[in-house]
């Protein structure tokens, strides 16, 4: 069965147990603190498990796209070695908000896999929670046990511990006991030596989990004790790869449709064979499997960067490229090319790959070629290491400073050791990464209390679009402590004018008032697990009262100022530039905002003042807010509203039009475009290849723009002596101090060619080298022309000049051409390290290299202990 037929029938099965398809959330998680990847099929449904939303309908099923590459799901250092383990992979799912329970979970899936797909009832294994002794004291799970024996024989089923057999979503929240399905897709020969129940769970690659229902039972509270929930749920998984490999009689995921037509695409580009060799089979599974990783997160919206999210998706297309350079010799971008296929593949389930095939193929492209470039640094830096080292044994904290600062593999450089007859410190790698770790972790260390309840309301009301004060209850609240933060509380009330941070635009702040007056002051709004969280620093003295809850007016305009302009410029641009703009990204603040869009050329200074003329003939013109907050999607698109990839949309959606520009947003919105007052671009740029980036500012922060330069102007006038014409004087300026520079110029150079001469008599040999070090009066640019003209005559030249300028200092190494090849010498790496002595640092080639400092004092000393590496 073709993999496309797979997940129809998963699907159509389900629809017809009264389930409702749901679509596929986004990979990428951009509301919900508490996780950056969608890693489970029940993320999506969280907030329905934790009894904050009720479900529209009580039977879900769909396919979800997962990627598990960080905390505490990560199998990537696994992927590529065996044949079953993914970063990013589909979990075909069966989900029951308090509805049905484990009988018809079980029955169900039994059905399916036996009826329906046809797998041999011998080969399928179920496993069951055995219970715990442990603080919990859980029993065993006989309902599941009684229902498991009337289907399969007992020697068929396997009594699971905790780890492999409780599920649970996190130190805290809904868990409760799991039934396993696992299957054995060996030869009858090898079933007939070994009995495949003993290899459950033992990560044999031909015995494996191809489904996992969990049964939701229990809350997690705080203190680590469980408690029964009032609803039980139903959670299901099965891994859509592994499903292909049973259905299509194959014995690793890789060897089906899902990722054939990748390999062989990557066989043709790289002109390899993929079946012929570990090492190679290895590299080909790790990109097959990454470049759909980095692809669908890239189509979700989600572009390579140096923090969070963005970090994870560098660091899987960077394992990729080192496994491509390493293994199978590309030496030049490659992945890039394998989008197409993948889009012709997934594309039918998968539409955003199509849409956004372009754009993947861009942003890799940039990627590989910055890559490819640190790789080629990080040899020359590997060189200089080896060059200085003092023995076989390389220091394990050099390795982790190229690992960490230059993005050098750790596994790539202890390849390389091992080729040159060198070995790596991994002890001392390990200690520098963990202290990173450790740095890291207890940085963003967040712990909470449990939830004090004081009355039940799952079904909070927002009122923040129409007024900015209203009268609340307490629902719940919990005290949350963190490094950076220290102690606050997170309030749920039953209804709120507070706008929770989201789709871009930052959280309400403003305060509560009580009913003697006192005020507790609301520092941030955000949105986890469809639940509005207050923050503050105090508890009101009596949690029970009304309060009445007041939004920052001030800081709501002028936010929802940026964040009509924002619409307004999307449009703009699609107007000016064409209508292959798309937004990529958004930050609405109260004081700026930034636009991020896809755009492959740099927007010329005509392209930028037209858009600004076009969005303050907008404002000019007085638009009126239309919008509507209950829309069906269909009718919505019809409408043409924009619908930005990587966002998660119901059923019924917001429209915000001005003119006609329409958008699906749950932003706060002014109610005239007359209120913005002003649009101004600060700045554009771009951020990836593809992806460009507007800064602007709106409202009182262009008054403040224009007040801030009118007063410089006046400034400059005075400086100028009130020159009738300021551009004119300062022009006349410019002029005389280029010919002032020319003539310091030429006098630098005439005292450098006095003092070469003088220089030359100066060098002493060093082990046969002609060496100089000395403090001179020259500039930079001088002092690099004296020494390429001594080298011009004299051979074996080791040179170090330093310069104190502006209360800085600056060092100056010149090595011979023949002395960096025969002696091994670096001058990148000697400036960097006598750069220490000035406090400061630098670097340059091997053969001519600067550092700057701001410690002139240190320059004595820099000097003298450059004569240690000629010895």
């Amino acid at each position: 069965m073709k993999s496309q037929e797979a997940r129809n029938t998963f699907l159509e099965f389900f629809k017809e147990k009264s389930h409702k398809i749901v679509p596929s959330a986004p990979m990428v998680i951009k509301d919900d603190p508490t996780l950056m990847f969608t890693n489970a099929g029940m993320n999506q449904f969280k907030e329905f498990f934790l009894g904050n939303s009720v479900p529209k309908s009580k039977r879900a099923t769909d396919t979800q796209k997962c990627l598990r590459v960080s905390g505490k799901h990560n199998d990537l250092e696994e992927v590529g070695k065996d044949t079953y383990h993914h970063t990013m992979f589909e979990m075909l799912g069966n989900w029951s908000f308090g509805d049905y329970f484990k009988k018809e979970a079980i029955s169900w899936a039994w059905e399916l896999l036996t009826e329906v797909y046809k797998i041999d009832k011998e080969s399928l294994y179920v496993s069951v929670f055995e219970g715990s002794k442990d603080a919990d004291n859980l029993g065993m799970d006989t309902e599941a046990l009684e229902l498991w024996k009337a289907i399969v024989p007992e020697d068929r089923i396997i009594y699971g511990n905790k780890k492999d057999n409780f599920w649970e979503m996190g130190d805290q929240g809904p868990c409760g006991p799991c039934s396993e399905i696992h299957v054995d897709i060996r030869s009858k020969e090898e079933k007939a030596k070994v009995s495949g129940a003993s290899l459950v769970n033992q990560d044999h690659p031909q015995v494996v989990e191809i489904w996992n229902l969990v049964f939701m039972q229990y809350n997690r509270k705080a203190d680590g004790s469980l408690e029964s929930l009032p609803a039980k749920h139903v959670d299901t998984g099965m891994g859509f790869e592994r499903l292909c490999m049973v259905l299509q009689g194959v014995k690793s995921n890789y060897d089906t449709d899902v990722f054939t037509p990748i390999i062989r695409e990557i066989e043709t580009i790289t002109n390899s064979e993929y079946g012929k060799d570990e090492e190679t089979d290895i590299a080909i599974r790790v990109i097959a499997d990454h470049i759909r990783a980095v692809s669908f997160s890239i189509a979700d919206g989600q572009l390579p960067s140096n923090t969070g999210a963005g970090y994870v998706i560098r660091r899987i297309l960077r394992r990729a490229i080192r496994y491509g350079f390493t293994f199978l010799d590309t030496k030049e971008p490659f992945m890039y090319r394998l989008v197409q296929v993948l889009s012709r593949t997934m594309g039918q389930a998968f539409p955003e790959l199509k849409e956004q095939h372009q754009l993947i193929e861009n942003v890799v492209k940039e990627e590989e070629h910055s890559f490819l470039k640190t790789l080629d640094q990080g040899l020359v830096l590997l060189d200089s290491v080896l060059a200085n080292a003092k023995g076989k044994l390389i220091d394990g904290r050099k390795a982790f400073e190229l690992y960490d600062t230059y993005g050098f593999p750790i596994d790539l450089t202890s390849l390389i050791l091992g080729e040159r007859g060198f070995q790596l410190d991994e002890k001392g790698f390990e200690v520098a990464m963990q202290e990173q770790k450790s740095r890291s972790r207890s940085a963003s260390e967040v712990s909470k209390e449990d939830w004090t309840i004081l009355m039940n309301d799952p079904e909070q009301e927002f009122v923040g679009y129409d007024r900015l004060e209203a009268n609340v209850k307490l629902v719940k609240y919990r005290k949350v402590t963190s490094k950076k933060e220290g102690e606050q509380y997170q309030l749920v009330f039953n209804m709120t004018p507070f706008y929770p941070e989201g789709g871009g635009q930052v959280g309400d702040k403003g305060y509560l008032e009580t009913s003697n007056g006192n005020v507790i002051y609301i520092l941030d709004t955000k949105k986890e697990n469809n639940e509005i969280l207050h923050f503050s620093k105090n508890l009101p003295d009596d949690v029970t009262e009304i309060f009445k809850a007041v939004v920052d007016q001030n800081q709501r305009q002028r936010t929802a100022a940026n964040h009509t302009a924002t619409h307004l410029l999307h449009q703009a641009l699609r107007e000016v530039l064409g209508s292959h703009v798309e937004q990529k990204g958004s930050a609405v603040h109260s004081k700026y905002l930034r636009f991020d869009f896809s755009h492959f050329a740099k927007v010329t200074s005509d392209e930028l003042r037209d858009v600004e003329d076009f969005v303050n003939a907008r404002i000019d013109g007085r638009i009126p807010l239309e919008e509507h907050r209950s829309v069906p999607m269909e009718e919505a698109l019809k409408q043409g509203a924009m619908a930005l990839f990587g966002e998660k949309y119901g059923d019924a959606v917001r429209t915000v039009r001005f003119g006609k520009s329409i958008e699906l947003c749950g932003g706060t919105h002014v109610k005239n475009t007359a209120d913005i007052w002003h649009f101004k671009i600060r700045s554009e740029g771009a951020v990836a290849s593809g992806i460009r980036r507007i800064e602007a500012i709106t409202s009182d922060a262009v008054k403040d723009f224009y007040f801030e330069n009118n007063r410089t102007l006046h400034e400059i006038k005075d400086l100028l002596n009130n020159a009738p014409d300021p551009k004119k004087a300062v022009e006349t300026l410019q002029e005389e101090n280029n010919a002032l520079k020319k003539q310091v110029e030429a006098l630098l150079k005439d005292k450098a060619k006095n003092v070469k001469g003088d220089l030359l008599n100066e060098l002493s040999e060093v082990n046969g080298i002609q060496f100089l070090t000395k403090k001179v009066d020259l500039d930079a640019a001088s002092i690099k022309d004296l020494s390429f003209e001594m080298g011009a005559n004299k051979t074996n030249l080791f040179l170090l000049f330093a310069t104190e300028q502006d209360g800085k200092a600056l060092l100056s190494c010149y090595i011979s051409k023949e002395l960096v090849a025969s002696k091994k010498l670096n001058a990148g790496t000697i400036v960097r390290e006598l750069g220490k002595f000035i406090q400061g640092g630098g670097g340059g080639q091997p053969f001519f290299a600067t550092a700057g400092g701001k410690s002139p004092a240190g320059i004595p000393e820099a000097l003298e202990k450059a004569k240690e590496y000629l010895q």
